[in-house]
Parts: C-alpha cells; sequence; structure tokens
C-alpha cells in the first residue's frame, strides 16, 4: 500500500501531548501507523515536517450550510415580529423568507463557500443537518435526491469530511398540526424520506469521506407513529447510522410540548425511544436536573451551538451537571452566525462564567484537566466524532488523517507549548491560529489558504448577487 510521512515536532495524542512524533497515512487517507519519540532510524529525519504544533482536526457536528448566506440579515429590531418582540420564531419567519428563493446552484455554492472557511479555521468535518429538500413549490426534483448531492459535492470539491443528514420533516408543530407554507421544500412522509435515505446509500455509502444519517427535525415536526418508523426503516439499511434532532432549544418548544404530551421534549424522548450513544440531541438547552442526569447517562451526545444559541436567544445549557453526569458533548455552528470553532468553545465556557458567577467552570466535571481549554478541545473531539459517526477526532492508527498545524508565529501564541498553547488558541485573541490543515491525508489548506477559494468565493458571490439583487 502507498503511504505517505509527516513529522511533527510536536502532537496531541489520545493520551497527551507527544513529541518528535511520525505520522504514517495510508493511500485512503487513514493513518497506517503514528509513532512519538520517533529517530532517524524510524524515517523521521527524510519526512516532510509540519510547520508547527499539530491537533486532530475539529468536527463541526451541526450544521444548516444554506444560513451562511444570510448571517447578518435579521439583526434589525422589529423586523418580523414588532419593536421589542424578536425571538426565535420571529427570526425563523426571515428564514422562511430566504429559503424560499434559493435554487441548487446557488445551495452547493453557499455550501462550498461555508465548508472552506470551515476548513481553513481548523473544522474538518461537518454534520449537515439538510432540511431544504424540494423546489420552491414543495415538488420533488427530477432526481428527489437533488440538493443532498449538491450538499455532497460541495463537501467533496472542498475536501471537507462529511456526515450527511437529511431531515425529516412532516408536521408544523406538536401532535401533527399541519405545515406551514414556509415549510413546504422540507416535507416528506416516511417511506419518500427513506427512498432519500436508501438512494444516498448506494451513491455514497463507500465513500470513506461520507457518512449517511437521519435527523428528524424536532418533536414539533414528527409525531411519534413517524419518528418510530423511520428508526426502524434507518436501522435496516444501517443499524449504526448517526441519528440528530432538534429538542428543547425554546422555552416555548418546552411548553407547547407539555400542553401537547404533559411531559417536557427531552423527558418525552427519553420515556419513548430507547436513546444511546448514535444519537445527537442539539441544543437541549431547557432541562431539569433530572433530564439532565438521565440525558448524560443514555451516552448520547448533546450538540451545542453557543454563538447561534446567544444569537437566537436560546438560554443558556446546565453544562456542569451535565458534565458531572458523565455526559459527553460537541461543537456545532448550526446558522454559521460565526464559523469558528474556538469561538464556539470559547463562548460555551463564558456563558458557564456568566450563569455561575465564576472562573474555568468546564475544566472539571469529568474532563480530568486542570486546563479548560484543553477539557472543551479534547471533550468536544470526542463527542464530535461520536455524533459523526466517523473514524475522526484522534490522531491514531485506524482514524483518518485530519489534523490542524498551528501557527505558533501568532503573537497570542508565542513561546506556549502543550495545554497552556490549547487554553491560549482559545481563550487569547481573534486571530486564527491554523496555519494548515489535512483531510483524510490530503493537504486542503496551506499557509492559510484553502486550494480552492477562489473559484468557490467567484460562485459564493455570483449566488448572493442573485439573491441579494
Amino acid at each position: 500500500m502507498t503511504q505517505t510521512l509527516l513529522f511533527a515536532e510536536s502532537a496531541l495524542l489520545p493520551d497527551g501531548w507527544a513529541q518528535d512524533v511520525l505520522f504514517e497515512i495510508g493511500a485512503d487517507g487513514t493513518l497506517l501507523n503514528v509513532l512519538a519519540n520517533a529517530s532517524a532510524n524510524d524515517g523521521a529525519a527524510a519526512a516532510p515536517r509540519a510547520a508547527g504544533p499539530v491537533l486532530p482536526g475539529m468536527p463541526n457536528l451541526h450544521s444548516h450550510a444554506f444560513q451562511r448566506a444570510m448571517a447578518g440579515l435579521t439583526e434589525h429590531v422589529g423586523q418580523a415580529g414588532g419593536s421589542g418582540g424578536d425571538s426565535f420564531w420571529t427570526w425563523r419567519q426571515v428564514m422562511y423568507g430566504f429559503v424560499g428563493q434559493l435554487n441548487p446552484d446557488q445551495v452547493q455554492a453557499i455550501a462550498a463557500q461555508l465548508y472552506v472557511e470551515m476548513l481553513k479555521v481548523g473544522y474538518t468535518a461537518v454534520g449537515e443537518f439538510h432540511y431544504l429538500h424540494h423546489d420552491a413549490e414543495g415538488r420533488p426534483y427530477a432526481d428527489f435526491a437533488e440538493m443532498s448531492e449538491r450538499i455532497v459535492t460541495a463537501a467533496q470539491a472542498t475536501g471537507i469530511g462529511l456526515t450527511h443528514l437529511p431531515v425529516l420533516y412532516g408536521y408544523g408543530g406538536f401532535g401533527g398540526q399541519p405545515a406551514g407554507s414556509g415549510q413546504r421544500r422540507f416535507l416528506h412522509d416516511v417511506n419518500a424520506f427513506l427512498r432519500l435515505i436508501n438512494r444516498l446509500l448506494q451513491r455514497h455509502g463507500s465513500n470513506p469521506q461520507v457518512r449517511i444519517g437521519m435527523a428528524p427535525h424536532s418533536l414539533r415536526a414528527v409525531t411519534a407513529e413517524m419518528l418510530k418508523e423511520a428508526v426502524t426503516g434507518l436501522d435496516e439499511f444501517d443499524g449504526t447510522a448517526p441519528i440528530h434532532i432538534h429538542i428543547a432549544e425554546q422555552v416555548k418548544e418546552v411548553e407547547d410540548c407539555r400542553a401537547w404530551s404533559n411531559q417536557r421534549p427531552v423527558e418525552w424522548l427519553l420515556n419513548h425511544q430507547p436513546l444511546g450513544p448514535r444519537w445527537c440531541l442539539v441544543h437541549a438547552t431547557h432541562m431539569t436536573e433530572g433530564e439532565t442526569g438521565r440525558l448524560a447517562r443514555t451516552g448520547a451526545v448533546v450538540g451545542l451551538c453557543p454563538t447561534t444559541e446567544g444569537n437566537l436567544g436560546d438560554g443558556f445549557f446546565q453544562a456542569p451537571e451535565f458534565l458531572r453526569n458523565g455526559g459527553v458533548f460537541g461543537i456545532g455552528s448550526d446558522s454559521h452566525i460565526s464559523v469558528s470553532p474556538l469561538e464556539e468553545l470559547r463562548w460555551l465556557e463564558y456563558g458557564q462564567r456568566l450563569l455561575y458567577r465564576r472562573r474555568n467552570v468546564l475544566a472539571a466535571g469529568g474532563n480530568q484537566s486542570p486546563s479548560v481549554g484543553a477539557a472543551l478541545y479534547r471533550a468536544a473531539l470526542a463527542g464530535g466524532a461520536q455524533a459523526l459517526g466517523r473514524p475522526i477526532g484522534r490522531l491514531a492508527p485506524g482514524y483518518r488523517a485530519d489534523l490542524v498545524v498551528i501557527d505558533t508565529e501568532k503573537p497570542a501564541l508565542l513561546a506556549k507549548a502543550g495545554d497552556v498553547l490549547l487554553d491560549a488558541i482559545v481563550f487569547a485573541g481573534n486571530e486564527n491560529p491554523v496555519r494548515d490543515v489535512m483531510v483524510g491525508g490530503r493537504w486542503v489548506v496551506t499557509e492559510g489558504h484553502h486550494v480552492a477559494e477562489h473559484l468557490v468565493l467567484s460562485r459564493y458571490r455570483t449566488a448572493l448577487e442573485q439573491l441579494m439583487g
């Protein structure tokens, strides 16, 4: 088997920082061997050298790619809900208006630009929670997987690893309320939805850079019967495929769920669905202490998106209680009001500091590290990889060669090493510290530039001029 080598003076390995690390990478983009304290006799002298410390690439577990193009368009008071009445729900109406305009070429151009931006800041894999399926009138395209294929094409063209999560969306509210006109592009019944999953698995199931899962949108958008039938159908294709769901993001959602079922959303899901490590509950912002502990003990991942949750006024996740119970989390950029894993991690910690009025809140709670930056980075690697269902997040044999090289010549990082370097990366400024990025053994970012950034940006500019014209 053809293989390539890479030498790093330091790298973050599963058991901690190591020096003089030699990576052997297979032709399929998998790490064949990772050797610490390598010498010239091991081939280290002849191997290309990384230009700085090497970290595992960060998984981004929650993305709605098209929303990157509307970032910044919803910050006018009263534009959708009257002065003083802006909320998640009025933001959603603006989003529906925007999504109604999009065609397949524009969706592909927006996704590709977003994925370039993700790669340049150190995200090497993305979970695309994809609910834009049909044309503007709600009719399936000739290829009913058209919009999903545009996402896959954008990921392959830019080099990012993809867990594609087609969304099952059937209704407009709890208990099977009719969907509104703004949701018509999203809708499927279970049979049509499983046909979509099957087609995507047939086309991409053997690609190591693509994983197919599914995403029941929320308990608002699927009935209990739909959810059960969809999970059963998915299991017939792939019993380990990731399953993601929005849940308990907003107080109104909790209140509406209680009115429907006399249970809170997370409580209902725990009582009606056997959750486990393949599940990712996105947001889970509003939980009781009992729900928090029960959810943590299932092994399911909570998908946290602090910049979006802050932008939408969702609230604070109860992170200390969740971590004390052994909970697993990852991060996502969701609506892409910001595209930075460091900002997500920073605001995850800062939100807890503001809530509890103390510092370094998340350094403890089972993370086993006195360094809050290192604890957050390691936890998000593990949780993100689990949620995306791919062998990523670790620089170890059998895992994908997804790695980022840090530029320690940035002023905030000078003379920093080890976990102190991770603390500085997360908390010491806003300058992007990523120099080079490899995904699946392929360099996609070198010296801060993506290999296709100019072509991708040109197509994105055309799409935005059409949409904003």
